[in-house]
C-alpha cells in the first residue's frame, strides 16, 4: 500500500517532501497536487516508472506526456524555445497551461511525440508542486490522474488510497485540487494554437 503524506497546501515542509523525491529517486511513481488537477509522477529518467503510469491509466503509446518544470529556464531545457514561444511563456508561466513544443535532446525518446518528437511542458503555480521540483532538482514526467473508462479526475486523496494505493508508491494530500485539466496550447509553428481548454484562460491565443 502507497505511503501516504499529509503537507500543508500553502507552507510545504520540506522535510516531509523529501520522502516523496527518495522515492522518485528510487523509481516510485507518486501522486501530487497541482494547480489545475492531482497528477502521477515518476522521474524523467525511469523507463519501468513510466510503464507502471501508463498500466494505470491504460495509455497507448502515442500518449502526449508532460514534463513539469520549475521555470521557465528550466521549460528551456527540455523545449526547443523560439523568440515568439519565449514571450507567450513569459507572460503565462507560472500558470494552469501545458505548452507543446518541440524537444531538445534531453528528452528521452520515450516521452516524446513518435513522429513530431514534440513534448509537453508546463510550469505549475502550485507551492507543493513547485516545492518538490526544488528538492528534485529537475522535472517530473507526469499526466493527470483519471482513471481508465472515467471522464473525472480523482479528487479525494482518500479515494486515490482506496482505488490505486497499491498501484503506486507515495500519495500527496496537499488538499483540494481542481477538476479541470490544464489548457493546452501547440507553440511548433510559433503561432498558438489552442489543443484543449482547461482551467487556464484560452482567449488569449486565439
Amino acid at each position: 500500500m502507497a505511503e501516504f503524506l499529509q503537507v500543508h497546501p500553502d507552507n510545504p515542509e520540506s522535510r516531509v517532501l523529501k520522502q516523496a523525491v527518495d522515492v522518485l529517486l528510487h523509481g516510485g511513481v507518486i501522486v501530487y497536487p497541482t494547480d489545475s488537477t492531482y497528477a502521477l509522477g515518476c522521474h524523467i529518467g525511469d523507463k519501468s516508472a513510466l510503464e507502471r503510469i501508463r498500466r494505470i491509466r491504460q495509455l497507448g503509446p502515442r500518449h502526449n506526456f508532460t514534463l513539469i518544470c520549475s521555470d521557465l529556464s528550466s521549460l528551456a531545457t527540455y523545449a526547443k524555445v523560439h523568440n515568439s514561444a519565449y514571450r507567450i511563456l513569459k507572460a503565462y508561466t507560472p500558470g494552469p497551461y501545458t505548452f507543446v513544443l518541440k524537444a531538445t535532446a534531453e528528452v528521452p525518446r520515450r516521452l516524446m511525440h513518435p513522429k513530431r518528437k514534440t513534448i509537453g511542458l508546463r510550469v505549475p503555480e502550485n507551492r507543493i508542486a513547485q516545492s518538490l521540483l526544488t528538492i528534485l532538482g529537475g522535472p517530473l514526467m507526469s499526466t493527470s490522474l483519471i482513471l481508465p473508462g472515467k471522464q473525472e479526475h480523482l479528487l479525494d486523496p482518500y479515494e486515490m488510497r482506496l482505488k490505486i494505493g497499491k498501484l503506486v508508491d507515495l500519495i500527496i494530500d496537499g488538499g483540494a485540487c481542481g477538476l479541470e485539466p490544464t489548457t493546452m496550447v501547440d507553440l511548433v509553428e510559433g503561432v498558438p494554437v489552442v489543443k484543449r481548454v482547461g482551467k487556464g484562460d484560452p482567449q488569449p491565443f486565439q
